[in-house]
């Protein structure tokens, strides 16, 4: 109990108009199994109160008690399960001393309940919690008294809560996916119905974990007079001699008093910017604004583009209470011509270049701000410059878009909405409407937010999917009506309102995709794009190839993590691309999705020789896959103006579209993806029989430059060479050649030759492509003779032949190359650095070189 003896000490405060005093309860908590819940009858040792750890949940306090298996190794998911269908009990003790007993409000703030929760003190219920999105707030004077106070939450089952009304409904909501382990009839889900993130309840991607607890840290707050509610910086104009900002400040007040409100803008320099009003303030909460001149503004810039300086904005209400918010000053336009979509940052065009974001694990208490910032610089070192927040997890921390906004790194963020239909009644909205209204004025102030969208998926399902066609033909005109007119108000009304109150600088999407009520959805005319025609639809990667969408906002390609990420969740034993274990962390069509890897394999690659070889191929399929993609996509700028691949990061350890794992280990996506999101870079495209060359530049200058392109036959020799030099346009892509096959290659046979594109700067190569005639499996490539010398933490690899993909793999040793999947021609040698725990003999004793070769 020596907490509680320290916060004793820490708010024996003055009774009268002291500041506000803070109070973390962050410990001394207990959890116990509902002891009227059935679940007692199996379960009886979690009736009893033990240890539990808030912010968290259930699952994680049981995790940590080793009374259930980690949920991420061998096929453990379904032994945790029964967690999310019973209700749990929190309870701790807060002692209340006479001075803090002496102040006019003891607030009891919850930052997040998951979900279903009712809060009482002392045994009175002060508060019913229904969306986790949420901040909850309560006035727990009444119910206090000085000394020990008992502080209970009680949590139900979202699934039993909601349960008996999708099973009475002969037309429930379609959802997203169905569980996997029966505590839910198909096709009949709760998570339509519920505030929560929806990812928990499964995806193609993760496991399902119905989470349950205090996720968000909980405080006590006592304070007199005054206390700051929220703080909006608010930019009002900004140009290269003066920006001007308001600080927007909703403060509670106990009575009505004139008060001081003081604002100070502190820049990158350290120089001060300093404003006060003096206010009558009225009981209830009030409504300030301090209107504040920046002379020679710094201006934000995405990464790429220019510096990142950041602005820090703190406001004071008298002595009671402080509030602070970084920010930075930039204008965002969303470019609409002819159905077109993309960013104008400070007036200049931006290609937007990135991929998707997922939640970073499934219980979001264990992933600190040094694990997100990571992820990001990776983003940022792989030429990135978006992320698009997806809308089935949850609004990250403030560390997140803090780090976002340090490192240049636009953010599209979604609403939480993950595909789901939404129910259609009034109390629903209302209270989505409340989430909104605190979420974006949380986050209204970062830089790197450039885009609201309503969520993911949605509006184009209930447009276009064929569940959501037969659910609307069998309810009938009346109801389908009442449900598309009550997702047409959440999304143009509730959550567009949110966004041009508390952020009126940043644009507003209804939907992803969408056009925004302005046209058919989906389609590459119009606004942006999810295209899953390759992978989901088993069509061609060469499909990519056949369009320029306006924006593609998701598209993927799935392969297998390394070995040692593979051997952390699956063992030692034996493992083929079917194993039970393999399945479990696969996904995708219920854990059948490795069939999936294994179909484009055939139909692009060499066949695998071992498991291990199968994971590299899996690896150099999806690279090759999306480079395809995303340089296409660039090489469509202006029509096209932004390519985000879906995804960035994993939840658990398992077999997904992302190009860096949930051990943060890079797969071969990620390297790729720092070549082909370069600031210049060169595309050459083989299709019937010819090949297009074009140049892409992110430079806002023209750069001096040559282009090159050289045939060869496998053994070496040059066939062919084409080069000019040339300016390249800045901010552009533009086409220099289209050359057929007879031109090139002459007679050499189609997979006995290939071509190098190459772009040079100052006369060194920057950019590289090789072009194959057919397609990689039918390609004749040689044995390389790639060979590895050592020296410390360096490595130096050569080949003797054309070297497709090579692959440094280091087994089960965790090991991190500065580059990977990279191609060497003839007679070339590269020298690498691996950053690794292991010695270098290690490393070098795990090492195996791979290649596409047979």
């Amino acid at each position: 109990m020596r907490w509680l003896f320290a916060a004793f000490l820490a708010v024996a405060a003055p009774a009268v108009a002291a500041p506000k005093t803070v109070v973390a309860l962050d410990q001394g908590w207990q959890v116990r199994l509902d002891p009227a819940d059935p679940a007692v009858a199996t379960h009886p040792r979690e009736a009893q109160w033990f240890a539990a750890t808030v912010p968290g949940s259930v699952q994680q306090d049981l995790i940590a008690a080793g009374r259930v298996p980690d949920p991420y190794v061998g096929r453990n998911e379904g032994a945790i399960q029964w967690m999310g269908l019973a209700g749990w009990q929190w309870r701790t003790t807060i002692m209340v001393t006479p001075a803090l007993f002496a102040r006019r409000h003891l607030d009891l703030v919850f930052d997040g309940l998951d979900t279903f929760a009712t809060v009482s003190v002392n045994g009175r219920a002060m508060l019913v919690a229904d969306n986790a999105h949420r901040r909850w707030r309560l006035d727990a004077k009444p119910a206090l008294h000085v000394g020990a106070n008992l502080v209970t939450i009680a949590i139900a089952s979202p699934i039993k809560r909601l349960q008996p009304m999708v099973l009475a409904d002969p037309h429930p909501l379609p959802g997203e996916y169905d569980s996997m382990f029966g505590d839910e009839p198909k096709g009949r889900q709760t998570s339509p119905y519920i505030r929560k993130p929806k990812y928990q309840y499964g995806w193609d991607w993760g496991p399902r974990i119905v989470a349950i607890g205090a996720w968000r840290p909980v405080r006590l707050e006592a304070w007199d007079a005054t206390r700051i509610d929220t703080l909006r910086i608010e930019q009002e104009a900004l140009n290269d001699a003066e920006a001007r900002i308001s600080a927007r400040i909703d403060i509670a007040a106990d009575g009505m008093e004139r008060r001081r409100i003081a604002a100070t803008v502190t820049g990158p320099s350290g120089r001060t910017v300093k404003a006060q009003r003096m206010v009558t303030l009225a009981p209830g909460l009030n409504h300030v604004a301090i209107p504040l001149a920046i002379a020679h503004p710094q201006r934000w810039w995405p990464a790429g583009s220019g510096a990142q300086p950041l602005y820090r904005v703190a406001v004071a209400a008298g002595d009671d209470d402080r509030a602070e918010r970084r920010t930075g000053l930039r204008t965002v336009e969303l470019m609409r011509d002819g159905g077109g979509l993309g960013f104008r940052i400070n007036g200049r065009p931006i290609f937007a270049k990135g991929a998707n974001l997922i939640p970073f694990d499934e219980f979001p208490t264990r992933v600190t701000p040094e694990r997100m910032q990571a992820l990001l610089a990776d983003a940022r070192d792989a030429n990135m410059n978006m992320i698009r927040v997806w809308g089935g997890g949850y609004y990250l921390d403030d560390a997140f878009y803090d780090a976002a906004d340090a490192m240049g790194l636009m953010l599209w963020q979604d609403f939480m909405f993950g595909g789901s239909v939404t129910p259609p009644d009034p109390a629903f909205r209302a209270n989505v409407a409340v989430e909104a209204e605190e979420q974006v004025a949380r986050l209204q102030a970062h830089p790197a937010i450039v885009l609201w969208s309503g969520g993911n998926e949605i509006l184009a399902g209930w447009a276009n999917w064929s569940d959501r066609k037969a659910y609307k033909a069998a309810i009938g005109a009346d109801a389908q009506e009442r449900i598309g007119t009550g997702m047409a108000v959440l999304f143009d009304r509730v959550l567009r309102d949110a966004v041009l109150r508390n952020a009126p600088g940043t644009p507003y999407w209804n939907n992803s995709p969408s056009t925004d009520y302005e046209a058919p959805i989906d389609t590459d005319a119009n606004g942006d794009r999810h295209f899953w025609d390759v992978w989901s639809g088993s069509k061609p990667v060469e499909r990519y190839l056949d369009s320029c969408p306006r924006f593609m906002s998701e598209y993927g390609f799935q392969a297998m993590p390394v070995m040692a990420t593979i051997r952390a969740f699956a063992g030692d034993g034996a493992l083929t691309p079917d194993s039970p274990v393999m399945k479990a962390h696969q996904r995708f069509l219920d854990g059948e999705g490795n069939a999936r890897l294994q179909f484009y394999l055939d139909q692009r690659l060499r066949p695998a020789r071992d498991f291990a070889d199968f994971v590299y191929l899996t690896q150099v399929d999806q690279a090759q896959a999306i480079a395809m993609a995303a340089l296409h996509h660039r090489a469509c700028r202006p029509v096209t103006m932004g390519s985000l691949y879906w995804q960035l990061n994993d939840v658990w350890p398992g077999i997904s579209w992302s190009g860096i794992d949930w051990y943060g280990r890079w797969k071969l996506l990620h390297y790729a993806a720092r070549r082909f999101f370069a600031p210049e870079a060169i595309v050459a495209e083989h299709v019937g029989g010819a090949t297009r060359v074009v140049l892409v530049s992110d430079a806002t200058a023209p750069i001096a430059a040559t282009w090159r392109i050289t045939a060869r036959a496998m053994g070496g020799a040059v066939l062919a060479t084409r080069e000019a030099p040339v300016a390249l346009a800045p901010l552009a892509a533009t086409e220099v050649a289209r050359l057929d096959d007879a031109a090139l290659f002459g007679a050499a046979a189609p997979d006995a030759s290939y071509a190098v594109a190459e772009l040079l700067v100052g006369g060194r190569p920057i950019s590289r492509a090789i072009v194959e005639r057919m397609p990689p499996k039918d390609m004749a490539y040689p044995d390389p003779g790639l060979t590895a010398s050592w020296d410390g933490d360096r490595v130096t690899v050569s080949t003797r032949r054309l070297a497709r993909a090579v692959m440094l793999d280091f087994g089960t040793v965790s090991a991190h190359p500065s580059d990977n999947g990279f191609d060497l021609l003839p007679g070339e040698r590269v020298t690498l650095t691996v950053r690794s725990d292991a010695p270098p003999a290690a490393l070098a004793a795990a090492l195996t070189l791979r290649s596409l070769a047979r």
